[in-house]
C-alpha cells in the first residue's frame, strides 16, 4: 500500500492511494472502530503487520468512493520528523568518483558508511518550491535518494532482522548548497537550508518492495535525464546501513534514513549544471512514484 499525507478543504489527512484515488484513513478506521491517528508519525508508531492487513482487507471489501488525486494537495509524508534526517554520503561508487570539489571531499571510495544529518523543519512535498537566495548560496544542487522509514524502535539490530524494523520507503531530494559545504568544511548547513528537504509523494509499505531492494532511481531537470541508476548499486546496502547505524544508537519509529545518491549530480558535470530559477526537478523511484519540485530564487 501507498500511504499519503494530504490537504483537503483546509485539513491535513492520511490516506491510502489506489490508482488515481485516495481512500481516507478516517473512513477506514471507522470500520476498525478506533480513532484514526492524527498524523503519519502516530500512524507508524501504532502500526503492525496485522494492522496493515486489516486495512487492506477493509479497503478490499468496502466500496469507498475516495477522492481523485487532482482534488487534493499532496503534503510531505512526515513534515516534521522527530529527529534530523539521517543521511549517507558517497554511497554509490560512481557518485564518489564524480565529486571533484576537494573543499568538500576527495574522490575515495569509502570503506565505512559516511553519516551526516540534515534538518527538515518542515520537509516540503510534491509540487512545493525549493527556495533560496543568492545572498546565501550560489551553488545549489539536487540529489535523488531512496529514504527508509523506520517502523519500530530498535538498537543493535542484526542484519537478517533489519526488514522487521522498516515501515516503508519514500523519495527524498537531498538538496545541497555546495559552496556552503566547502566553506564550512562539513555538510550539515549546506544541506539544511529551509525548503532543502523535498520528500514524498508517498510512503510505500515494505511488503511492496522486497529484499534485496533493487529499484530504478532517476532524476531529470527540465526533462533532461541527469541521474539514472538502481539502488542495487549502493556501496552499503539497506541491511548493512540499518544494522550499522543501530549499533549503540536506538533507532525510533518514524526515523528517516536517506541512503545516498547516484552519479549525475550537477556538480559532477564539466561545466557544472547547478540549479537555477524556474528549474523543474523530477526525482523518480520505481514502485514509489515521482517527486516533482520547482526552484524559486528569492
Amino acid at each position: 500500500m501507498k500511504f499519503v499525507n494530504y490537504l483537503y478543504q483546509g485539513k491535513e489527512k492520511l490516506g491510502v492511494v489506489l490508482e488515481n484515488k485516495i481512500i481516507s484513513l478516517d473512513d477506514v478506521f471507522e470500520f476498525i472502530k478506533e480513532t484514526c491517528p492524527l498524523n503519519m508519525l502516530e500512524f507508524i508508531e501504532g502500526c503492525t503487520d496485522e494492522r496493515i492487513k486489516k486495512i487492506e482487507e477493509i479497503i478490499s471489501n468496502k466500496n469507498f468512493k475516495g477522492l481523485n488525486l487532482t482534488e487534493v494537495k499532496i503534503a510531505p509524508p512526515i513534515p516534521y520528523p522527530k529527529r534530523n534526517i539521517m543521511c549517507l554520503g558517497k554511497n554509490y561508487e560512481e557518485h564518489a568518483k564524480e565529486i571533484r570539489m576537494t573543499k568538500i571531499t576527495d574522490t575515495f571510495i569509502p570503506d565505512a558508511p559516511i553519516y551526516f544529518t540534515k534538518i527538515a523543519s518542515p520537509a516540503i512535498g510534491y509540487d512545493d518550491e525549493i527556495k533560496f537566495s543568492y545572498d546565501v548560496t550560489n551553488q545549489v544542487d539536487y540529489e535523488a535518494e531512496l529514504a527508509i522509514i523506520i517502523g519500530k524502535d530498535g538498537s543493535n539490530i542484526k542484519r537478517e532482522e533489519v526488514e522487521d524494523y522498516i515501515f516503508g520507503y519514500t523519495i527524498l531530494n537531498d538538496v545541497s548548497a555546495r559552496d556552503l559545504q566547502g566553506t564550512h568544511k562539513q555538510w550539515f548547513k549546506g544541506k539544511s537550508l529551509d525548503t532543502f528537504c523535498p520528500m514524498g509523494p508517498y510512503i510505500v509499505y515494505k511488503d511492496e518492495i522486497k529484499f534485496p531492494v533493487e529499484l530504478n532511481i532517476k532524476c531529470t531537470i527540465n526533462g533532461q535525464v541527469r541521474q539514472n541508476s538502481n539502488t542495487k548499486n549502493m556501496i552499503f546496502d539497506i541491511p548493512y546501513i540499518v544494522s550499522d547505524l543501530s549499533k549503540g544508537v536506538t533507532l525510533k519509529a518514524g526515523d528517516i534514513i536517506s541512503t545516498g545518491t547516484p552519479s549525475g549530480v550537477g556538480m559532477g558535470f564539466e561545466p557544472v549544471k547547478l540549479l537555477k530559477d524556474g528549474d523543474i526537478i523530477d526525482c523518480y523511484i520505481e514502485k514509489i512514484g515521482n517527486l516533482v519540485n520547482k526552484v524559486k530564487v528569492i
